[in-house]
């Protein structure tokens, strides 16, 4: 009888077992190249040995500054079976936000991918004294810094050179609990200083199983990781879960590469944040949108099919006489060629770290590639609810994991609508930070979420909003932002939106055009324009998306409606600041940025 799973050293082993080819593979010089299990086992207990020798003992911290790339799995299997939390680090950080995390953590070694993260690292050592060494991926080592530094490819000879004692590693991993500490995550800090998750083996493991149960999964899939394995959900669904039923897991070079990656790697299974599906929708309506009169005819024509069928396809049945002909004559025509440029194989798609419009969940649907929306955050190891197979419902984030742990329901509303949730996902706390722990987790073991929402009858969760981002007007009405931007979103001029209306008398907002769209349209009117910022001056422009922002206020309540509205000539991005790691929108952070712009939409005399 199979040995039950419980820490993360465990799941390694067993996963590796199945001895797949391709258990890890990455672009080298533009060709994707994959690692074995057996290889990939090898690497591990090398570089778990070379850390032992180096002086690492269990609960040391070993901080991880790195983008998605097979040394990162390496590196986080050795150290889970080492008994070594890692801190994982987004190498979007500048070198001060950086140092806080090495700081905090007490870090002993941290691990980066290249000269730019090691950097960042060397111009703030002074200010870490708990960091011994740190350790280069890729390129040169520089010299004359008097600091500590070792090589990747160092690491792993000294670990062959100890190849006789490789059991022993196993036999580490043996030792492990799920009760250890497997992981230091800090949370995104969009309102405070970051605060370090502690998560455990088991938190992870149990969550991890549990989010298999939701799927039949088959052998032989194959993932596209994107999505920073320094994020939570990408390190439980794309990492461990995957890894954990087999998976072959492909590594994107980066987001902006995943259209190419999708149809090289052609995969079966998929994690993703709302912002990506948003992106592959708008860009298949623009596509669609500049297509010749024909073709636009006939995908609408499809479209209409597929309306009458999604709600059949998201029970799991076939639609019904007529309409299910008419759906799958369209399926044929149309979207089996739209599918076929995310690879052709997707079975299905799960979204998490945002809220996902049901418009685009049911778009994808209709397409053939079915998306299963879950909800949880870092603190919840992450998933708390996810929609199953034949009972999917947009705008709904499914039903909780688990009904009850330990006689307890394991999510319950508070009186306020807040989100609680308790059970063997939950973090054991912050790290260093009581206070913070004793705000977040009540005296009854419930993880406040921070998040407003509620249950329906048949026990599905549907969210409202942030509880710290609810907009009260001065008037008092409460308004959550989220589904109003969503909506917006689904508009083919809109790339993004932001609400804004705190403590002010009305609603306005700020928002991004889809650009290709719109440049289209301008030169259908004739509308010359040098760049984006020269575009949106043009009033025609202007008028034109506030149309589109009349039609989203016909399905509003009036209090709820935007009166104004600012047009942004550049995305909000990851890069520019005002974006979380998983694509949320920052609104502390834009409304400093646009300051100037919102006091202009609340100074100037109303219309």
């Amino acid at each position: 009888m199979a040995q039950p799973i419980e820490t993360i050293a465990q799941l390694f082993y067993a996963a590796a077992e199945r001895n797949l080819p391709d258990a890890l593979a990455a672009r080298r010089n533009g060709v994707y190249v994959p690692i074995s299990h057996a290889e990939m086992v090898a690497q591990v207990e090398r570089l778990a040995l070379a850390m032992a020798a180096r002086g690492l003992k269990v609960g040391d911290r070993v901080a991880i500054m790195s983008e998605n790339r097979p040394e990162w799995a390496i590196l986080d299997f050795a150290c889970a079976i080492q008994g070594l939390p890692d801190v994982t680090i987004y190498c979007t950080l500048n070198a001060p936000q950086a140092a806080f995390i090495l700081k905090d953590s007490q870090a002993r070694w941290v691990v980066c991918s290249d000269r730019g993260q090691l950097d960042k690292v060397l111009t703030h050592w002074d200010l870490l004294p708990s960091l011994e060494a740190a350790v280069l991926m890729d390129g040169e080592l520089p010299e004359g810094t008097g600091r500590s530094l070792i090589h990747w490819n160092t690491l792993q000879e000294e670990g062959q050179a100890m190849e006789a004692r490789r059991p022993e590693v196993r036999a580490w991993g043996e030792q492990r609990k799920p009760s250890d500490i497997l992981t230091l995550i800090y949370t995104s800090g969009t309102t405070a200083d970051p605060k370090g998750a502690m998560l455990t083996h088991g938190n992870l493991v149990t969550n991890v199983l549990a989010a298999e149960s939701t799927v039949d999964f088959i052998e032989q899939e194959r993932a596209l990781s994107f999505l920073p394995l320094t994020h939570i959900f990408e390190r439980m669904a794309g990492q461990f879960l995957w890894f954990h039923i087999g998976a072959s897991i492909y590594y994107a070079e980066s987001v902006n590469t995943v259209a190419a990656d999708l149809l090289e790697v052609r995969p079966t299974v998929m994690a993703s944040v709302p912002r990506i599906y948003e992106k592959i929708y708008a860009k298949i309506y623009d596509t669609v949108s500049s297509g010749p009169f024909i073709k636009r005819l006939i995908f609408h024509w499809a479209m209409q099919a597929g309306r009458q069928a999604v709600p059949y396809l998201l029970k799991g049945q076939e639609p019904p006489s007529w309409k299910g002909a008419w759906y799958r004559a369209a399926r044929k025509v149309v979207f089996e060629k739209i599918r076929q440029r995310t690879g052709g194989r997707l079975k299905v798609a799960v979204s998490g770290g945002a809220p996902l419009s049901g418009k685009i969940m049911e778009f994808f649907w209709i397409l053939g590639i079915p998306i299963l929306e879950g909800y949880g955050l870092t603190e919840t190891s992450p998933i708390i609810t996810v929609n199953r197979f034949g009972e999917v419902v947009p705008g709904c984030v499914g039903r909780p994991l688990y009904k009850e742990w330990n006689g307890r329901p394991f999510v319950k509303i508070a009186p306020d609508g807040e989100i609680l949730c308790q059970g063997p996902n939950i973090m054991v706390g912050y790290w260093n930070n009581e206070q913070a722990t004793q705000e977040a987790i009540d005296a009854d073991g419930y993880f406040h979420t921070g998040d407003i929402g509620h249950l329906d009858d048949q026990g599905r969760l549907y969210i409202t909003d942030r509880k710290k981002e609810l907009i009260v007007t001065s008037g008092g009405k409460k308004i959550a932002p989220q589904p109003i931007e969503n909506l917006l979103k689904e508009d083919k001029y809109i790339s993004q939106a932001v609400l804004i209306g705190d403590q002010r008398n009305y609603i306005t907002a700020l928002i991004v055009p889809n650009f290709d769209s719109l440049a289209r349209w301008a030169g259908y009117k004739k509308i010359t324009f040098r760049n984006h910022a020269d575009l949106i001056q043009n009033p025609l422009i202007y008028a034109k998306v506030g149309s589109r922002v009349e039609r989203a206020n016909e399905q509003l309540s009036n209090y709820e409606r935007i009166k104004k509205m600012v047009l942004l000539d550049q995305e909000m991005t990851l890069e520019g600041g005002q974006l979380t790691p998983s694509l949320k929108v920052k609104r502390r952070v834009v409304n400093q940025m646009y300051a100037a712009q919102i006091e202009a939409m609340y100074s100037e005399t109303k219309d």
